[in-house]
């Protein structure tokens, strides 16, 4: 039994990061209530202590349920469910207080703790699920029929008997229990190296500014008005990666390699079909999204050859990405994002809007950036019976305001599926969790263009939604199938440098953006992107972003129009939590993601988004 709550929760957003803090006031980094409050999870040390011996107590436990299951099977699926649970709030601890100073050594250390944390439950569980399949579908049924109270697992056990071809038998699995540890090291060193130990260049702006380009000043600078500066910052931080380019693609090789040897252990055709199969997800959703989006590249190249004329370019380089279409001074202080996020949340209903209400003013989050604060933005859900973590590196422009409402649309999910389910069935699938945080998303966007004063700030609202959806669908989709190129390549026993990983990247970012048609040039040195990516660390994860996206769409314009039975659809499907299959709780609400109609709907609404810009600029002589 595969403990799939415990992989590290990943849900970043990529925002713009500010340095600057008032001068009259303390740093809003240095505010408590802006920072959360980890005591809800532990108060201090020897509580951390006193549930870490708990759980080891639990799993002497859960060791004498070996060779019992056919007369203890509820109790021991109870043991089972307790442990995970109390493993999931160390892990949640240990993650959060590492993550809010990646310097501090105390967070590496529990960071560390809880690693073995996991990897002893992992050990000490891994006998029930071959000792289930041993059971035998008849016996399972008859025993579930014989036992109200065995009906909890019901879904859980199906899902476990489904697995059956790819289970090893119990010395098989906990041999692959114990290399837990020793095939974790890729990522961790990713992200000790990436955010903490790179020694980043300091570039002189056209303003005379020096500005020491780590990662969140390259999130804040690469949309900078001067078009020299975009290029300098591009070229200077592309350039430190490229020093890396032979690390990185060795901390990578390895994740690949490690990918594929469980797909083989377990007796899969490849790491795509064991990553899509944890989820019983079929594999016509990634073939179709991708399928999907490389027809639609012409939409995705207008966009750009609008982005060229808006800005006043001639030849769009890829440094010229991130500028915004309209140059706003605008500033959304975090008490005015705040409420911008629950107006828009209306939608949704009076009860969700209270509850996420509540939420917002307790402390859950950690709000703005910090030295040695982990880049991005993300929500872990992990503690059932605390609340959701937020994290993000808020600044005032209106993407951090929609980066607040995508990560609090994750929090909600939680907060809804904890409610709702027990804590077996609370966690969720990515494959489920983008949609919430995206439809939340898209419902700020038709809030604010219903509010919007002028064309300008239309404008302002109409191009962060094209970027989103750019970023969101076209962007994620373009990482699904490089990773589906750099694994491919690893399955067969291939072997990959950095310098071959650039080049798979390379000449799938050119395809995309165009370079061929004339659309946008694209400098090989910045093709180094792959190694600023983190996501590639948890193997087919972005591709879900694009197929949520495409969902939220739907579900969002259906609650709009107040489509009868939407909205309820929808709630139903966030309280489900893990309770079914993703694909099937989705195609239960209204969205068959193995079919084309969602990702054209997508296409469809972001050539709409563009009609109507076009009709602003028309308006304007342009």
């Amino acid at each position: 039994m595969t403990p799939s709550a415990l992989k590290r929760p990943l849900l970043f957003s990529l925002l713009a990061f500010s340095l600057a803090t008032a001068s009259a006031a303390p740093a809003p980094s240095d505010r408590q209530a802006d920072r959360w409050d980890l005591t809800a999870l532990y108060q201090n040390d020897a509580a951390f202590d006193a549930d870490a011996k708990k759980l080891s107590a639990q799993l002497q436990q859960l060791g004498a349920c070996k060779g019992q299951l056919g007369a203890r099977l509820k109790s021991c699926l109870d043991l089972y469910a307790e442990a995970r649970k109390r493993v999931n709030t160390l892990t949640t601890y240990a993650a959060q207080y590492y993550d809010q100073d990646t310097g501090d050594s105390k967070g590496n250390q529990l960071n560390q703790r809880a690693a073995l944390l996991g990897n002893d439950f992992s050990q000490a569980t891994t006998f029930l699920q071959p000792e289930i399949l041993a059971l035998g579908s008849k016996r399972i049924d008859a025993m579930l029929a014989k036992d109200k109270g065995l009906q909890l697992y019901r879904f859980q056990l199906s899902n476990m008997l489904r697995s059956a071809p790819h289970t090893l038998d119990a010395a098989g699995e906990q041999l692959v229990a114990q290399f837990g540890l020793a095939t974790g090291s890729a990522a961790s060193v990713y992200r000790t190296l990436a955010n903490a130990e790179i020694p980043w260049p300091t570039v002189k702006l056209s303003d005379g500014k020096e500005v020491r380009l780590d990662q969140a000043a390259y999130t804040k600078y690469r949309d900078d008005d001067n078009r020299a500066d975009r290029k300098l910052v591009f070229d200077a931080f592309f350039g430190k990666w490229k020093e890396y380019e032979r690390t990185f693609g060795e901390t990578l090789y390895g994740q690949l390699k490690t990918d594929a040897a469980y797909a083989k252990v377990r007796r899969y055709a490849d790491s795509q079909s064991a990553a899509l199969d944890a989820d019983n997800l079929p594999p016509a959703v990634y073939q179709t999204l991708i399928a999907q989006t490389n027809a639609n590249l012409p939409t995705l190249h207008r966009y750009f050859k609008l982005r060229a004329r808006m800005l006043g370019i001639k030849d769009l380089a890829y440094y010229d990405i991130y500028a915004p279409l309209l140059k706003s001074d605008r500033s959304f202080p975090l008490a005015e994002g705040k409420q911008m996020m629950l107006d828009s949340a209306a939608p949704l209903g009076p009860d969700y809007v209270k509850s996420l209400t509540a939420a917002v003013d307790a402390r859950w989050m950690d709000v703005y950036p910090r030295p040695r604060k982990v880049a991005g933005a993300y929500m872990n859900g992990d503690a059932y019976d605390v609340h959701p973590f937020v994290l993000l590196n808020y600044t005032d422009n209106y993407e951090a305001v929609s980066t607040l409402t995508h990560e609090w649309g994750h929090a909600m999910h939680s907060v809804l599926a904890n409610k709702a389910q027990p804590s077996i069935y609370a966690p969720y699938s990515i494959f489920v969790a983008e949609i919430a945080s995206t439809t939340n998303e898209a419902l700020l966007l038709d809030a604010r263009l219903k509010q919007a004063k002028d064309d300008d700030e239309r404008l302002l609202y109409l191009g962060a939604a094209l970027e989103n959806l750019r970023g969101t669908f076209f962007r994620q989709a373009m990482f699904a199938e490089f990773e589906a190129a750099i694994h491919g390549k690893v399955d067969k026993g291939e072997s990959l440098t950095g310098e071959e990983i650039t080049a798979i990247y390379a000449g799938i970012l050119k395809r995309y953006h165009g370079e061929a048609q004339g659309v946008m040039s694209i400098d090989p040195a910045y093709a180094l992107e792959w190694a600023y990516v983190p996501h590639f660390y948890h193997g087919y994860y972005v591709f879900q972003y694009a197929t949520s996206i495409a969902a939220a769409q739907d579900f969002a314009q259906r609650i709009l129009d107040k489509e009868p039975g939407a909205l309820a659809a929808y709630l139903k499907m966030l309280g489900a939590g893990g309770s079914a299959y993703p694909y099937e709780l989705v195609k239960a609400a209204g969205v068959d993601l193995a079919s084309p109609k969602p990702y054209q709907a997508l296409v469809a609404r972001m050539n709409g988004i563009m009609d109507q810009i076009e009709a602003i600029e028309s308006r304007r002589g342009k």
